[in-house]
């Protein structure tokens, strides 16, 4: 999925926009992608000037974003277009390395369950072959229209 597909299934857009390419997809069962954590992201002003570090957030977002295109992916081209996945929770977050630019954020996200619209993900992300964090995500599929 390149980045206009991403665009057609997610409403976010720079600089909130997480997911830049997702290389593998196994219809409702996993996703694998990336984000190319660039030195000129908004966030790195703030988080911290003389020490950048993706903040952990942001990491969990992104995972977010990636799980939510595996959970569009699997239904109907027609409602995924007036479906949107809210991060509705996370539990067992571990971070074990900072996210610094330069660094590609790889992620994976494979599908746990879903049940009356909440749908349950493994995730994990890893830079260089090392995890830098692990979390179970939640999604809340709603149905929206955007006019």
């Amino acid at each position: 999925m390149n980045y206009t597909e991403i665009t057609d299934l997610l409403p976010h857009r720079y600089p909130f926009l997480l997911v830049d390419r997702v290389t593998e997809l196994d219809k409702k069962q996993r996703i694998v992608g990336y984000k190319n954590v660039t030195s000129n992201e908004p966030f790195f002003e703030g988080h911290f000037p003389k020490h950048p570090i993706m903040p952990g957030v942001l990491i969990l977002e992104s995972l977010a974003q990636l799980a939510g295109l595996l959970g569009l992916d699997a239904i109907e081209k027609e409602k995924a277009e007036n479906t949107v996945y809210y991060f509705a929770g996370v539990d067992k977050a571990r971070f074990k390395k900072p996210v610094v630019p330069g660094d590609r954020l790889e992620m994976e996200a494979r599908y746990v369950s879903d049940k009356r619209g909440i749908w349950r993900f493994e995730c994990e992300a890893w830079v260089d072959g090392q995890v830098a964090c692990q979390a179970e995500i939640m999604c809340a599929e709603r149905e929206i229209h955007f006019d």
